[in-house]
């Protein structure tokens, strides 16, 4: 495995390691001693996936402080393609407010690893795309927060996305700026 650097500090694109032969691929996506060397979380508390259709949007997410509910998330694709995006949301740093994306895939083999104070999101490129998150704490419906994806400055490059209800109607990045909410 081996880890790769991003503008957002803590931010990191994790290159996993993977093995293909006329069986298929093989990827591992975690390895505690390899976290622990990069003092990456190794505890993760909760795993789920979701399964989108093509220019699906979901996000931004997050969890608020204080511990113990926001957390640390690591996320990969198992299937399809997604267009990642991490917003950095914590008011001190050098970078708040700055969205960076990543492309994920089942062919590429990477991960990327997001701290606490980051909001996060994505674009589903294909029909079928399986993201799969782990995240460091259990979710709490109190803490839990979002941003809508329209009011960050990033263009997602899709003309008609696919958006709950839910994500249409959540804070804009500025009310939450405004609220001070960090």
């Amino acid at each position: 495995m081996e880890i790769i650097t991003t503008e957002i500090e803590g931010v990191f694109i994790i290159e996993n390691f993977h093995a293909e032969d006329d069986r298929g691929r093989f990827t591992k996506t975690y390895h505690v001693d390899f976290f622990k060397e990069n003092k990456l979380c190794r505890e993760f508390r909760e795993s789920y996936y979701s399964v989108s259709k093509k220019d699906v949007i979901r996000g931004m997410h997050f969890q608020l402080p204080p511990p113990p509910h926001d957390h640390e998330k690591l996320v990969y694709v198992a299937k399809g393609e997604v267009l990642d995006v991490i917003l950095d949301m914590r008011k001190g740093s050098s970078t708040f407010g700055k969205s960076i994306s990543v492309v994920l895939n089942d062919k590429n083999n990477k991960s990327v690893y997001i701290p606490k104070g980051l909001a996060h999101g994505f674009k589903s490129i294909v029909d079928d795309s399986i993201m799969v998150y782990s995240v460091a704490t259990m979710y709490n419906s109190e803490a839990d927060y979002d941003i809508r994806y329209d009011s960050i400055d990033f263009d997602w490059n899709v003309a008609e996305p696919i958006v709950s209800d839910r994500d249409r109607s959540l804070s804009t990045f500025e009310e939450f700026r405004i609220r001070n909410l960090f």
